[in-house]
């Protein structure tokens, strides 16, 4: 018996019993679509954040500092002359002071909103966004007059924009600590809009962030390299001039923004392929299904048996067609599971987009042509795996006995 005919057989058996064939493929369906999902999550969260870190820009050094309150410091008149001294592969440098401070805007007190100080270089004008990624939306950023000149000036979020002005923010002011910040700059939507995200942001000249307590147990300062191919050259710049001042590498940590991406692609790699051994347990489980309901079938089909072997079929015969009908119900199933998970992820996606009101520029679980073959080709593989036993019980049948069977 060939191929082609031990197929038609699988298929005929399986339209015999719809309802059982349909519960047997339940566990392969299960596992492949948890797989097809998971793998689409990993997917489209490693592309978001990939889309992140490229508006931030390949060529970002981050330097953070610990202020242990001894003699060996730095300050950013020590960053601002290293990048003078190398222009060949620094292009400049900012604080980036976080502020713990009370904003409000007439009777309106904003607890959750985020306070940083930095510098006008945190601000790209040839790009027309921040290091991290936002947008000017309105008036203009910071500039070097309001650093030196320590003034009391601001940009702002699109969240404060409309909840704390109604939408019209330039020129207007808001308290921080009590101290009172004009309006120079609105950025654009980063997030969702909501109180404590991305939106919910203020910027300040570092010189004002000092005086208004900014600091703690770590100075961040970020810096840009002259273009992406001189970034490592930058951080081992930046990691030379640290270790010059306090003679050990515990007290400053330097990453380029390449290198985190690299590190949070390994984080994410090593979630999605943990979530992924966990889903495949439902594969497990669909495999055990199949090779019970085989042998189920082996046992309902004795006769059948008897008959074929009587006639001249061989072991191998046999084998196979029990072989080819499970392989057969497990890719029926692993099909079915591939459409379900692509279907899901699809689904996740509009979800993910409508509650973060992202849309089309924000997170996309997308499913790859390798994560599906793989969890198709796992399924097929289950499925010929665990009906194997049964295929090999059905071939070694005495014809005899087989035909005796009631």
């Amino acid at each position: 018996m060939n191929f082609s005919q031990s197929f038609r057989l699988a298929i005929k058996s399986l339209l015999t019993s719809k309802m059982r064939a349909l519960l047997t493929m339940l566990g392969i369906i299960i596992g492949v679509a948890a797989v097809i999902i998971i793998t689409s999550l990993g997917n489209g969260m490693q592309n978001y954040m990939n889309r992140k870190f490229e508006q931030m820009g390949s060529n970002l050094v981050q330097a953070q500092v610990m202020n242990d309150g001894s003699s060996r410091s730095v300050d950013a008149d020590d960053m601002y002359q290293l990048v003078d001294k190398y222009p060949q592969y620094l292009s400049g440098v900012t604080p980036y002071l976080s502020v713990q401070a009370v904003v409000r805007q007439g009777t309106d007190e904003f607890s959750h909103t985020s306070v940083y100080g930095v510098s006008e270089t945190f601000y790209n004008a040839e790009k027309g966004a921040t290091m991290t990624g936002s947008d000017l939306a309105a008036g203009r950023f910071l500039s070097y007059v309001d650093v030196e000149r320590v003034q009391s000036v601001c940009v702002v979020g699109a969240y404060l924009e409309q909840e704390a002005f109604g939408g019209d923010a330039l020129g207007k002011v808001l308290t921080i600590s009590g101290s009172p910040f004009t309006v120079v700059g609105v950025l654009d939507t980063l997030a969702d809009l909501t109180e404590g995200s991305s939106d919910d942001t203020i910027y300040v000249p570092y010189t004002c962030a000092e005086r208004l307590g900014a600091g703690g147990q770590f100075s961040i300062y970020l810096f840009t390299s002259t273009s992406r191919d001189t970034a490592s050259a930058a951080k081992g710049l930046v990691e030379n001039r640290l270790f010059k001042t306090f003679q050990d590498t515990d007290y400053y940590f330097v990453m380029t923004s390449a290198e985190m991406m690299d590190a949070m692609d390994s984080m994410v790699n090593l979630l999605m392929a943990i979530l992924t051994l966990i889903a495949a347990i439902s594969l497990l489980v669909g495999g055990i299904g199949i090779m019970n309901i085989m042998l189920v079938s082996v046992t309902e089909r004795t006769r059948e048996i008897g008959v074929r072997k009587s006639l001249g079929a061989k072991q191998k015969d046999i084998r196979s067609q029990f072989i080819i009908e499970a392989g057969t119900t497990s890719a029926i199933g692993g099909t079915l599971g591939i459409i379900l998970g692509i279907i899901m992820a699809n689904v996740i996606t509009n979800v993910i987009a409508f509650v973060l009101g992202t849309g089309n520029d924000g997170f996309v679980a997308v499913p790859t042509i390798g994560g599906i073959a793989v969890a198709f080709g796992v399924s097929v593989a289950i499925g010929i795996l665990f009906g194997y036993l049964p295929a090999n019980k059905a071939a070694r049948l005495n014809p005899i006995d087989a035909l005796r069977y009631d």
